[in-house]
């Protein structure tokens, strides 16, 4: 096995940073504000021979109102404070486009069927496309702020659909899913004894 750390010798180039924050609102949706700011770390000449200093590249803000069930965006908008072209924030009004988006599995797939290509802003849809996930942690990490007992149907489970298959541990035959099944045939059968008594 390789190990590419060992390859790091120097300082970096290039930096890019993404940030992302979920904030609460007292309808009980949440509103997700993403950063993405590139910053180049060392002198480079442009295409046209003219040398550029290091600085910020991209810098870039989306905000996503999210709300309802099945969890969607119910507004988007977007700032641009750094750009390296002032015809980029041509694209600013494109993030509109996510209105209505359901978080669901396929999300990241729809968001680069909808934002992405020459129409729109490669920036803007990476960002938004990564918000999608966050939204959903934002979000869970909301409600379980208090305890919630476990539905006794698996079904039932809320967020559910956003889970399942999204990753290893999420399979529909993964760990978790074994785990939660195991728990939910544990209690049934307490619950069975215990009408049996």
């Amino acid at each position: 096995m390789s190990d590419l750390k060992s390859l790091i010798k120097g300082n970096p180039i290039h930096e890019r940073r993404l940030e992302l924050r979920s904030y609460p609102l007292e309808d009980g949706r949440l509103l997700v504000e993403g950063w993405l700011r590139d910053e180049r770390l060392v002198n480079i000449f442009h295409w046209s021979g003219q040398e550029r200093p290091p600085g910020v590249v991209h810098w870039m803000v989306v905000r996503l109102l999210i709300g309802g069930w099945p969890i969607a965006i119910q507004d988007a908008e977007a700032e641009m404070p750094g750009v390296p072209h002032e015809l980029c924030r041509e694209t600013l009004d494109s993030v509109k486009k996510v209105i209505g988006l359901p978080i669901v599995s396929g999300y990241s797939e729809e968001v680069r069927r909808v934002l992405g290509g020459a129409a729109g802003c490669n920036h803007l849809t990476h960002l938004i496309t990564v918000m999608g996930p966050a939204a959903l942690h934002g979000l869970w990490t909301w409600l379980a702020r208090e305890p919630r007992a476990l539905p006794d149907d698996f079904d039932k489970i809320p967020g559910l659909k956003y889970l399942l298959n999204s990753c290893r541990l999420w399979d529909e035959n993964g760990y978790f899913v074994r785990m939660i099944k195991s728990e939910l045939a544990k209690r049934r059968g307490q619950a069975g004894e215990a009408q049996e008594n």
